[in-house]
């Protein structure tokens, strides 16, 4: 996937260095959201098929987390194959939606930022190396991928909480994360 007809997201517009502080503007993104927005529209569900804003906003959260372990892992492993995050089972398991908004800020902010501290601290090597990623299809992916991935994810999701928040109906299939 070089772009997404979804949100916009070119894969080709970020440089290395820029994809850490990136990962750190989009979260203080999520934040103005969550901690400006009424709970009870962040809780909404427009249709049985969509999740609500705060859902999608704990869904990059455990997404931060995830691709970190993930980067890490390929840092000290050759090639592994990395587990599904599981991200329908954790929206209900997890009960996504009765979190408190400011405490999904908060939390989103800080695994952003561990996420870029690693990302700061690769080398060239560091972004080279890979592992076995299953979504969309099974392929072998740079850690570089992984961080301009993760930023797409960002991405795609503000724009589904946006969508939700500001009641247009509009949200993505909400197909970029893996399974």
């Amino acid at each position: 996937m070089e772009a997404c007809a979804e949100c916009g997201y070119s894969y080709g517009a970020l440089r290395r260095r820029e994809i850490a502080p990136e990962v750190r503007a989009l979260a203080g993104r999520y934040r103005q959201v969550l901690t400006g927005t009424d709970g009870d529209r962040l809780r909404a569900h427009p249709r049985p098929d969509v999740w609500s804003a705060l859902e999608y906003a704990c869904h990059v959260r455990d997404v931060l987390a995830v691709q970190r372990e993930r980067v890490e892992l390929a840092r000290t492993e050759d090639q592994p194959t990395f587990a599904s995050m599981r991200r329908e089972e954790r929206v209900l398991e997890e009960r996504y939606n009765a979190q408190e908004p400011s405490v999904v800020a908060s939390q989103i902010l800080s695994r952003a930022d561990a996420l870029a501290g690693v990302l700061e601290g690769l080398d060239d090597a560091g972004w080279s190396r890979t592992g076995v990623y299953r979504w969309p299809t099974t392929a072998v992916r740079t850690v570089e991928w992984i961080g301009l991935h993760t930023v797409h994810e960002c991405v795609h999701h503000l724009t589904d909480v946006a969508s939700l928040v500001a009641g247009t109906g509009r949200q993505t299939d909400g197909g970029v994360a893996d399974r």
